[in-house]
């Protein structure tokens, strides 16, 4: 088991609801081979550049232990979702 870092951020025009499914969607899918350590939800940010006409993202940071194969897993998960703008998968053990 590795140590990941993973953050993402959705579209800002998401309702509260929809945006829950989301993270709980991604959680599941990152317990389901591996163990979460910590979920923060930064909320809505600016950004440092437009995305998609959208001027600001809700950040989400989550900690995970997994295997080297759930990091693809979980991008393909990111790619598929269309209220994600943009992802990124950090290997915390390769210091």
């Amino acid at each position: 088991m590795r140590n990941y870092e993973t953050i993402f951020i959705l579209k800002p025009t998401l309702e509260e609801e929809v945006r829950k499914e989301l993270i709980n969607k991604f959680t599941s899918i990152i317990s389901a081979n591996g163990e979460v350590v910590k979920i923060e939800e930064w909320g809505n940010r600016k950004l440092a550049y437009e995305i998609e006409k959208f001027r600001d993202g809700y950040y989400v940071l989550v900690n995970f232990n997994a295997a080297p194969s759930l990091p693809m897993e979980l991008e393909r998960n990111y790619r598929i979702a269309d209220d994600v703008i943009r992802y990124m998968i950090v290997n915390l053990d390769d210091k």
